[in-house]
């Protein structure tokens, strides 16, 4: 089930975090975060925009969340995206509901762009994006520096009203 995001989810949603932080590109944090890092970013996240969780049979399985997208007055009706799965989740659809009901809470909120920022390659986030009508419009190259290589990123957008 879906449902919003509660203080007491933030060691969980740190551990699904914290995995790709040590993983993977997905993120370009480079150090697993503390905890209370991770709650204080998650908790300001969700003082602004909507934050879900995937809870199943008691256990989380992934989040996803808005975001301001850069601090200047005229991006205010611009959000970023953001969504994560648990490693040993994915292929369920997580993915695809969580960011379906965060998109239609977010139209509900007059929201008029959102966006994702995805480390490329990446084909099943690029997918999941595709899926929901984002369109790629800019694609960054060697913009991050992770494991010692370059990484690009996508831009992904989608039009909400």
């Amino acid at each position: 089930m879906i449902r919003a995001f509660q203080e007491k989810d933030i060691q969980e949603l740190l551990d699904i975090y914290n995995y790709y932080v040590l993983n993977s590109v997905a993120t370009f944090d480079d150090v697993a975060l503390s905890f209370e890092t991770f709650s204080d970013k998650v908790t300001r996240i969700n003082s602004e925009f909507p934050f879900l969780v995937y809870e199943d049979e008691g256990k989380l399985s992934g989040f996803a969340y808005g975001s301001k997208f850069r601090p200047k007055p005229a991006y205010k009706n611009t959000v970023e995206l953001t969504v994560y799965v648990a490693n040993n989740a994915h292929g369920k659809g997580i993915g695809t509901k969580l960011y379906e009901e965060l998109i239609a809470e977010l139209k509900t909120q007059n929201y008029h762009i959102a966006l994702g920022a995805l480390t490329l390659p990446n084909t099943a986030s690029e997918k999941l994006h595709e899926k929901l009508g984002f369109k790629k419009v800019a694609h960054l190259s060697e913009v991050g520096l992770k494991f010692g290589k370059w990484q690009d990123v996508g831009m992904y957008q989608l039009k909400l009203n």
